[in-house]
């Protein structure tokens, strides 16, 4: 799993006007490629009466699937743009649509390459570029006595956390990114004087900042 990966917030959509001719860019995070085409899919349906919706997509922690469609534009003058700002901007796993409807004048190869790639720029804009970095689940068993000084030493150095569940012994939901769980794991040994139960769980991304 990648360490960190910049994606999108969520779907969206914005429209841009050049030389007549509406331009709508609309995008969504999506993890699999069936998502992806069912999302294409759902704005094809939506714009039925466009001139074009072409698209493309990068999925993957290798960016190992990218496909790209110009839906009847002259070859390599729409999706293939498209795809290229989804790389520029170093996002994975986005799908983008750009919706033409025409507005009588011609744009020319160079015009509809520029045209789609600021449709697919606005398109960015309107999901909103995020960083997801990965995070350890790191559970510490300890008894009630420790609660307090385990519990303010976690807000000093502003380590994430989940739920706490208490029983006989209370339980902490620790959260500190990947790459920092061993490092983090002697600090809550050390900080417990050993007395504290530590197990690992899953892996899960969370949004930089938040």
């Amino acid at each position: 799993m990648m360490e960190r990966y910049r994606t999108v917030r969520g779907s969206g959509q914005l429209e841009i006007v050049i030389k007549k001719s509406r331009f709508i860019g609309h995008i969504m995070p999506v993890t699999t490629e069936e998502e992806a085409i069912a999302f294409i899919d759902d704005i094809k349906k939506k714009h039925w009466n466009a001139t074009h919706n072409c698209s493309a997509y990068m999925i993957g922690e290798r960016d190992e699937i990218q496909k790209q469609s110009d839906d009847g534009e002259p070859s390599g003058t729409a999706g293939k743009p498209i795809l290229e700002v989804i790389k520029n901007q170093q996002l994975k796993n986005v799908a983008i649509v750009v919706t033409r409807y025409f507005g009588g004048i011609m744009l020319g190869a160079g015009g509809l390459i520029r045209a789609y790639t600021d449709g697919a720029v606005a398109a960015i804009e309107a999901g909103k570029v995020i960083t997801k970095v990965l995070h350890r689940e790191v559970f510490v068993e300890l008894d009630y006595t420790w609660l307090g000084k385990v519990e303010n030493e976690l807000r000093g150095r502003e380590v994430r956390t989940g739920e706490t569940a208490f029983t006989d012994k209370v339980t902490l939901t620790c959260l500190p990114p990947d790459s920092e769980t061993e490092a983090f794991i002697a600090w809550i040994t050390d900080l417990t004087q050993g007395q504290s139960r530590i197990t690992e769980g899953q892996r899960l991304y969370f949004i930089e900042g938040e």
